[in-house]
């Protein structure tokens, strides 16, 4: 114990050689800080969820076709998410967030002025690009800031920003696409970035590492282009514009590319994912479990302006207001989620939210042309508010019993599963309605609303069978993060 507190007072030495601590002040700014990238990806990926029926028929392409825009940025978050540890080790962690800010507001212009789909496809990688660098070097930084016991309570704050965006993002798509320009979507993000560009040379801390190992790039070759092609599978699948054979041929390459990743970490002194840390069992389920749960929610922003506007008859802005009782229910649960994780530790909250998140994914399957509005605005509330309580305890268990030198590396591994899940999710959400869909490219108010139902009973299933990944942890699992009292039995 006397040695790993030295090594840790060792290692955080080295890291306050490279930067001071933040001020007091700057202290309580840095969850806002980092949250101002949150909100810039959350109203982002929100106002396009919303609009796109009307960017679709502005590019004259069908509205699942969209799925590839959505996805591609997800994708471009999980390609390069696994360099950002590494990034930030060697140039500090201020640094790379500025840059990663400003990488994504010129995607966002860019994406603003794109003429067909696929330009806005490739500047949406653009803003995944800086977007893989914002959160997860956000997350290492206030892992390096707080204390563990403190780390919910700077979780939260960070997430309030990115909490307000999805209660915005819903009626500003609608107001665009209703009296502006669906490009006024993308230019939106110009002013908010440059506002965090400033924050960010007043009050990030620039933690860096003194020494860092090469960069595995044979690693982010076989484990990028893997992850890419698995994700363009399920893209081509469900528009089936390609052979069985081929799917089946793509698929092979894709899992033997990420095999052979696999087998190069076993070998690197240095790999691009230190997958030894899947060892810690608090990790493992964190990880495992976030990625299982958020392929089942993914499709969720993707599926629900589909089925509100195509299937309902709703327009855009009355579809933004359907979507927003699910922020203010996220916002709800802020009060009330340290008291309830202290009181049921994480194994108990993880269980049985996830079973009521994937109960919740059922009942959207249920709603019609004749269901009351207000049903439909009780069911946002309820979902956002147990996906708020999902999100929070799944990022915080992640860091339960890693060390602090294993931060960056926790903070990329659990990033970049994420980021493959939520593609994952859209990409699937999308094969999956097209697959109940007898006619894709000009579908009737029926077939869309019976496709997208079956979507939502898919995703709901598979959300609910994701609850056995949490039964791996242990009753006291995560009690220095969420500060639970237990009684301990035999030491």
């Amino acid at each position: 114990m006397v040695a790993s507190d030295r090594s840790m007072k060792s290692y955080m030495t080295k890291l306050v050689e490279a930067s001071p601590s933040p001020s007091p002040t700057g202290k309580v700014l840095l969850p806002w800080l980092v949250g101002v990238a949150l909100f810039m990806e959350s109203l982002d990926t929100t106002i396009l969820n919303t609009a796109v029926p009307a960017i679709a028929a502005a590019l004259e392409v069908s509205p699942l076709s969209m799925k590839a825009v959505l996805a591609s940025y997800t994708l471009s978050l999980a390609i390069f998410i696994p360099i950002s540890g590494w990034m930030a080790d060697r140039f500090g962690t201020r640094k790379v967030f500025a840059s990663a800010i400003g990488l994504f507001t010129r995607g966002s212009c860019l994406c603003g002025i794109s003429s067909n789909i696929h330009s806005l496809v490739a500047f949406r990688v653009l803003q995944g690009c800086g977007g893989a660098m914002m959160v997860p070097v956000g997350r290492l930084t206030l892992v390096r800031t707080f204390a563990k016991s403190e780390l919910i309570r700077a979780m939260s704050f960070v997430s309030i920003p990115a909490l307000v965006a999805p209660m915005l993002g819903p009626i500003a798509g609608g107001l665009i696409v209703g009296y502006l320009h669906w490009r006024f979507i993308f230019f939106l993000n110009v002013p908010v970035g440059l506002l965090g560009l400033f924050l960010v040379y007043l009050h990030m801390p620039n933690y860096r590492e003194e020494r860092t190992n090469p960069l595995d790039i044979v690693g982010l070759i076989l484990f990028g282009s893997g992850i890419a092609l698995l994700s363009y599978v399920l893209e081509i699948f469900g528009e089936h514009t390609l052979s069985a054979r081929e799917i089946s041929g793509l698929l092979v390459l894709s899992l033997a590319l990420l095999a052979g990743y696999g087998l190069n970490a076993k070998e690197t002194r240095s790999p691009l994912l230190q997958l030894s840390l899947l060892k810690i069992r608090t990790f493992r389920v964190a990880v495992s479990g976030s990625f299982f749960t958020r392929i089942g929610i993914g499709g969720v922003p993707f599926l629900l302006p589909l089925l509100y506007q195509l299937g309902l008859g709703f327009t855009p802005i009355q579809s933004g207001l359907l979507i927003m009782p699910q922020a203010v229910g996220a916002l709800g649960v802020k009060a009330v989620m340290r008291t309830v994780l202290r009181v049921f530790g994480y194994r108990g909250v993880l269980i049985c939210n996830t079973a009521i998140i994937g109960v919740l994914l059922l009942a959207f399957a249920q709603i019609g042309t004749h269901t009351p509005i207000w049903i439909i605005v009780l069911l946002a509330f309820g979902y956002g508010w147990f996906t708020s309580l999902q999100y929070t305890s799944m990022n915080t268990l992640v860091y339960a019993d890693t060390a602090e030198e294993q931060a960056s590396s926790a903070s990329s591994i659990a990033s970049t599963m994420q980021q493959m899940s939520i593609s994952f999710g859209v990409a699937g959400a999308g094969l999956t309605t097209s697959f109940f869909m007898s006619n894709t490219h000009a579908p009737n108010q029926v077939e869309v609303i019976h496709g997208i139902h079956d979507a939502f009973l898919v995703l709901g299933a598979l959300t609910i069978v994701s609850t056995v990944v949490f039964s791996g942890l242990h009753v006291d699992d995560g009690n220095d993060v969420s500060q639970q009292k237990v009684v301990h039995h035999g030491g």
